[in-house]
């Protein structure tokens, strides 16, 4: 049922200059504990380190993503067009609200040391014993599962998941506006009005108006722009890599017993792989950076220098190689252990792929695989068919080994590796 807010309530905004709140369910979410840690989760991670103003959180993307999609809404509803489904107004917008609840800290560098879904814990946290989850559930008992399974794309309607998850959604528009203000690059500066106007509900489908073709064809080149700019940026890289091992290196003295000077709950409870929702919750990235400065004095060297490295930003340099093949990397790990080095931790191999556009990928269904325009004679065509730019990269898989080291430690082995190897890393010392 809809509720609308006594008084609307506005938040100033670099991005959309400001968000609007008209529903009190929105309202109230808004003002839950879980989605208020949001606040202490960047929203790039570790890229503050490379992008010095990349401080914003979690939270202002996610308010971004439920303007847009209020917007969107919005436009459908005062046009009134027949093919949007009004009664799934509530759930589109709780779901763009609540899209990033899950996230925790640096996002998907923990993810990836830990095996974790940002999605799976979002879903967790909308079912689970939380206030988000009781104020959904005033809207009906299966209110909050409908939102989850807008989240993990099992929704009925694809038109509402369309919204949140797609080629051209509210989550990519808002984070490449946001992304690029704050790390202050020009390429994600997108038409975001053009596209907004130029979308249409149509067959169960989020569409573009044929005449909006050039906007979208700019928003998937200031995507490709960003994450070779931006999200791929081999500082960040190398940033991301010194955390992961963090994370590694921690787990490995917990799984052997040691006796860390400083552990907290959430911490010991990520590192055994049985984290409660809300332990869960308790993860924030002031708490892990509160844990890796204290971990800069503790007695594991390994932990130590990699936490110092992390904290005062003495990153890994790094190499880049155009072609390699497993018979180099064995060989490059073998010269690290013959000179004293560790090929676990003092060697990293990064090969960063994005693909543009694919609207061919067959894990997905196609509402998230295809952006449709539609012609004046209500004549759907996939963009790549349509325009040349497009279909000039869609697909493409770009990519080059980077190969990340401590400086220091290399510079004093150089002369014990065999000079094929060691040429790799001296022309770049």
């Amino acid at each position: 049922m809809y509720s609308p807010i006594t008084e609307e309530k506005v938040f100033k905004d670099p991005i959309h200059n400001y968000i609007h709140v008209q529903d009190d369910v929105i309202w109230r979410l808004i003002n839950t504990p879980e989605f208020q840690r949001l606040r202490r989760v960047r929203q790039l991670g570790t890229s503050f380190l490379t992008f010095h103003g990349a401080e914003h959180s979690r939270f202002s993307h996610s308010l971004g993503v439920y303007e847009i999609t209020r917007r969107i809404i919005s436009q459908f509803e005062r046009k009134g067009y027949s093919d949007w489904p009004a009664e799934e107004r509530q759930v589109a917008l709780c779901a763009a609200l609540l899209h990033d609840l899950g996230h925790g800290p640096f996002s998907h560098s923990i993810e990836e040391a830990f095996h974790m879904h940002h999605e799976d814990w979002t879903c967790r946290i909308l079912l689970g014993d939380t206030c988000v989850n009781k104020v959904l559930q005033e809207l009906g008992a299966d209110f909050p599962e409908k939102v989850a399974s807008v989240i993990n794309k099992t929704y009925d309607k694809p038109i509402v998941m369309n919204l949140v998850t797609s080629p051209l959604d509210a989550d990519r528009m808002d984070y490449l506006l946001r992304d690029a203000y704050y790390t202050g690059v020009n390429y994600g500066t997108i038409d975001i009005d053009r596209i907004l106007r130029m979308l249409r509900p149509h067959r169960d489908r989020i569409v573009v108006k044929e005449s909006g073709m050039h906007a979208v064809e700019d928003y998937l080149m200031s995507r490709y722009q960003m994450y070779w700019q931006v999200y791929f940026h081999p500082v960040t890289r190398s940033s991301e890599i010194i955390l992961r091992q963090i994370f590694r290196r921690a787990k490995e003295l917990h799984d052997q017993g040691y006796a860390f000077q400083f552990m907290v709950e959430p911490l010991s409870a990520l590192f055994a792989n049985c984290l409660s929702v809300q332990q869960y919750l308790r993860l924030d990235e002031a708490l892990i950076q509160t844990a890796f400065l204290q971990w800069t004095e503790e007695e594991d060297k390994l932990l130590s220098e990699l936490c110092g490295r992390f904290m005062h930003r003495r990153l890994y340099k790094y190499v880049e190689i155009d072609n390699m093949d497993l018979d180099t990397i064995d060989g490059i790990r073998q010269a690290f252990r013959e000179a004293g080095l560790h090929p676990e931790y003092d060697l990293e191999i990064d090969f960063p792929t994005d693909l543009p556009y694919d609207k061919v990928h067959s894990d997905l269904p196609l509402y998230e695989q295809q952006i449709l325009l539609l012609d004046r004679h209500d004549t759907l065509r996939e963009i790549s068919e349509v325009s040349e730019i497009v279909r000039s990269i869609s697909g493409i898989h770009k990519g080059r080994y980077h190969l990340y080291y401590p400086e220091e430690k290399i510079t004093r082995v150089l002369g014990v590796m065999p000079k094929n190897i060691a040429s790799l890393f001296s022309q770049h010392n």
